[in-house]
């Protein structure tokens, strides 16, 4: 598994509700992946950054659905380019559904 960290630096004037409308958007597209095993949104106010934390089954599937023209497309609604980090990720603790998932 994959962890992939995706962030891009908000406009000042932009709110939070807009913000969280934009993130709502983007449910759809995400729940069509099925390459995608969880998916959390980031929002830091002070710092004006957004972005999301993704556990991927693989690296290929995390850079293909953040090719060229999504990065277009998050940098016409946020208002920058995204960075992106990855992590492999052996080990991942889920309390709420009381699971741990291994890929070793």
């Amino acid at each position: 598994m994959i962890t992939e960290i995706v962030r891009f630096t908000l406009p000042e004037d932009m709110p939070r509700a807009r913000v969280l409308e934009l993130f709502e958007a983007t449910i759809p597209r995400w729940q069509d992946r099925p390459a995608l095993i969880r998916k959390q949104y980031l929002y830091d106010p002070a710092a004006r950054t957004g972005g999301g934390i993704y556990l991927w089954e693989t690296l290929e599937a995390a850079k293909a659905a953040h090719d060229d023209a999504w990065c277009d497309l998050a940098e016409s609604l946020y208002g920058s380019r995204p960075t992106f980090v990855y992590f492999e990720t052996p080990l991942v603790i889920d309390n709420a559904a009381g699971t741990v998932l291994r890929d070793v």
